[in-house]
């Protein structure tokens, strides 16, 4: 698959297309706004990772302009991550918006599932958070101390790949529920029957659970340190 980086940080650019040519992407690359655009046309790559702030044309801009010819999925990423640019940015088009710093290996796992939501089939991949493993294709989670995989259902693998994408970051219970089954397709009560779930699976004691955290009336996060 075919992904168009647009950055005009040359040495973050180039250690996005590192990343993502590792993983099995074929990469292209603009540091303009404006020559990403053609760059777009002319290639027609099946994902877009642009940055806000660029000479020729600004991101915001250049996601407008491949939204209104097209439905190619865009990441934005910025030094901007305050909530209203991360609403903004979706509410022009971008399918995900990712705040620097980032880890590169989280970008790429954020693009397969952007590509997945898109309909497409990326690469297969795995997550990783302190001793736990997750195999996504596989929907397996492997504890470092416990060679045999623990089995997910779908929607516990959805529910741990948003959380895993967001490791120290309390996700709200909408987005999560959106997230996991759509639109209007699920409510709080099942997204805390699910958490209930996935914690009897992964976590050492589901009792006192050291993975996955509650923070009342607003949502879940996977617990950065213990």
């Amino acid at each position: 698959m075919k992904v168009l980086v647009v950055d005009d940080d040359l040495v973050l650019s180039d250690v996005i297309g590192f990343t993502l040519r590792r993983a099995g992407f074929e990469v292209l690359t603009s540091h303009d706004g404006q020559v990403g655009y053609e760059r777009w046309l002319m290639e027609a790559p099946d994902l877009v990772i642009l940055d806000i702030r660029l000479p020729g044309m600004d991101g915001l801009t250049l996601c407008k302009r491949i939204r209104a010819h097209g439905n190619t999925p865009v990441i934005i990423l910025s030094v901007q991550g305050a909530d209203e640019d991360v609403v903004n940015g979706l509410d022009i088009g971008a399918d995900d918006y990712v705040a620097k710093p980032f880890s590169p290996s989280q970008l790429v796992a954020r693009v397969r599932a952007v590509l997945r939501r898109a309909g497409m089939t990326p690469v297969a991949g795995t997550l990783t958070y302190r001793d736990l493993t997750f195999d996504i294709a596989r929907r397996e989670v492997r504890r470092a101390s416990q060679p045999e995989p623990i089995q997910l259902t779908q929607l516990e693998s959805r529910l741990l790949e948003a959380l895993m994408l967001n490791i120290g970051q309390v996700l709200p219970n909408e987005t999560l529920v959106t997230s996991i089954w759509g639109v209007d397709g699920g409510d709080r009560v099942m997204l805390k029957q699910l958490v209930h779930r996935l914690r009897q699976k992964i976590e050492p004691d589901p009792a006192n659970p050291t993975y996955i955290e509650n923070v009342p009336g607003v949502g879940y996060a996977l617990i950065q340190r213990r």
